[in-house]
């Protein structure tokens, strides 16, 4: 499992408005995601905000539309899980790459909290909820959030 490693961070998101784009396909999995998130974001002092949308191919589109209506920052969550097909990969690589286009293009924190997994215990067992060995939501969240700090540092001309 991928969880070693993940860095401590607690970022302060006091004063920023952020959006959760949430998938609705595997409400199981979505459930302990959107959770893990909700902690988060509150645990930050964070205003915010749940829109879900039908599948994580809809994510960056709905990413960009909270961006532009002035979200300070979007986490979007959703899992995909592979199946007998190669719509998995179309999916997987069109939700990944958008999502990343809106952070490209906004020059603002895409928090990516989408799973893409083998089996649907994979995904349970990163998505924060009871017994879960990970928590990709609040990671999610604090990625976006450590992000919108780090760009503030960066645009701040004091520092030269």
């Amino acid at each position: 499992m991928s969880g070693a490693g993940v860095p401590e961070v607690r970022a302060d998101g006091r004063g920023r408005r952020v959006v959760v784009v949430a998938s609705s396909w595997h409400e199981q999995v979505m459930a302990g995601l959107i959770d893990g998130a909700r902690r988060a974001l509150d645990r930050a002092g964070a205003r915010w905000r749940l829109v879900r949308v039908p599948g994580s191919f809809e994510l960056a589109v709905a990413a960009q539309a909270a961006l532009a209506a002035g979200a300070d920052a979007v986490v979007a969550l959703g899992v995909v899980i592979r199946g007998g097909t190669p719509h998995f990969d179309y999916v997987c690589h069109a939700a990944t790459d958008g999502l990343n286009r809106v952070a490209l293009d906004s020059g603002r924190p895409v928090g990516f909290g989408l799973l893409t997994c083998d089996t649907e215990q994979q995904a349970l067992d990163r998505a924060g909820g009871p017994g879960a060995a990970e928590d990709k939501g609040a990671e999610a969240v604090d990625a976006a959030l450590g992000l919108a700090r780090a760009l503030e540092e960066i645009a701040d001309d004091t520092g030269w």
